[in-house]
């Protein structure tokens, strides 16, 4: 991983090797700014400064964000990281409150007239645990920006595409032929059926998009009719049903909605106008994209490599030797309760 470089005056240059680093370290050229990033500034301006343009690339989760910092024009990941959200600790946090100030409604103001109508919500509102996606992205990306010269940004801004999949030509003949075709839905069902075998539950082989009722049968392409298994598993199903196969579980499941991927979907457009208020230009690329991006260039499926995949600027080669993600948790601001609770109440 890169080491971020700014002089005397805090102004953004050019990131570092770490060897070079510790050279002016050494030689009480530069001191240490800030741990995380790795940022070191120097006793002396640079004037002028000629920084490398960078690319923050972000890939979206329900629960982990990818980030990277991407140099175009060589393919150098300079920095990656990935940042665990708090949004299931905040849904919690509201239900218990919820309950709490519920009852003591009910034990302390019962005359109280009802009211209703009396709330409105906002144009682009987001529940709580949503939002809190957003801030941390931004927060991260503001950080960011005040070390290095970062001038464009990448993100995933559709997790997946849900009319391809359920009209494949919406865009033409091209698109149902072309590279990405099949990716989306391949995407969407190996997150669906966490990449498992759903018939004997066998893991890391290659899976086969499978009909629970097979087309023979008058059952459709549609994606609440398939699911994944191995071959094997398809080969013995042959024309049976899930159901008949014995597996009648199979087609509850299939017709179950992702809720991470809901999750996703909702935050998505509120992530977008928080990188277009930025000012910086903004790519948006699908989930199709960057799997395809990632399979052929043959790398692991990871959160921050998913992030470094994400749209069509992706350089053709990319250098990822040597590097370790930063691990970020989103630990929150405190809070403006007077009165917090615990299991025993205010």
């Amino acid at each position: 991983m890169k080491a971020f470089v700014l002089d005397t005056d805090k102004t953004p240059l050019s990131p570092c090797d770490a060897a070079r680093a510790r050279q002016l370290l050494d030689k009480g050229k530069a001191a240490v700014y800030r741990r995380y990033p790795f940022t070191i500034i120097l006793k002396r301006k640079v004037d002028p400064p000629k920084p490398k343009p960078l690319r923050f690339k972000l890939d979206p989760g329900s629960k982990i964000s990818g980030m990277a910092i991407v140099d175009d024009s060589t393919g150098d990941v300079v920095w990656c990281a990935e940042l665990e959200h708090r949004g299931q600790q905040i849904k919690n946090d509201l239900e218990s409150r919820r309950i709490l100030r519920r009852g003591r409604r009910g034990r302390k103001t019962r005359y109280r007239p009802p009211r209703f109508l009396n709330r409105y919500t906002p144009k682009g509102w987001l529940p709580p645990s949503l939002m809190s996606r957003v801030y941390n992205i931004e927060t991260i990306l503001s950080r960011l920006r005040s070390i290095c010269n970062i001038t464009a940004v990448s993100v995933e801004n559709v997790r997946f595409d849900m009319q391809k999949m359920e009209n494949p030509e919406i865009s033409g003949v091209e698109y149902q032929q072309g590279e990405l075709h099949g990716y989306e839905v391949r995407e969407y069902l190996l997150e669906k059926f966490n990449r498992t075998c759903v018939y004997c539950g066998v893991r890391d082989v290659p899976m086969e998009v499978e009909h629970i009722v097979p087309k023979t049968r008058g059952g459709s392409n549609r994606v609440s009719n398939l699911t994944l298994s191995c071959q094997p598993c398809n080969q013995k199903k042959s024309d049976q049903t899930a159901d008949e196969f014995g597996y009648p579980e199979v087609e509850k499941q299939a017709k179950t909605p992702l809720k991470d991927a809901a999750a996703v979907n909702a935050t998505r457009w509120g992530i977008w106008r928080r990188l277009e208020a930025t000012r910086l230009p903004v790519e948006v690329g699908t989930g199709g994209r960057t799997k395809y991006n990632r399979s052929v260039r043959n790398l692991p499926k990871t959160h921050w490599l998913d992030a470094v995949c994400v749209g069509k600027s992706t350089p053709e080669t990319l250098n990822i030797n040597g590097m370790q993600p930063l691990q970020i948790k989103a630990m929150g601001r405190g809070q403006r309760q007077m009165c917090d609770n615990d299991k025993y109440g205010f």
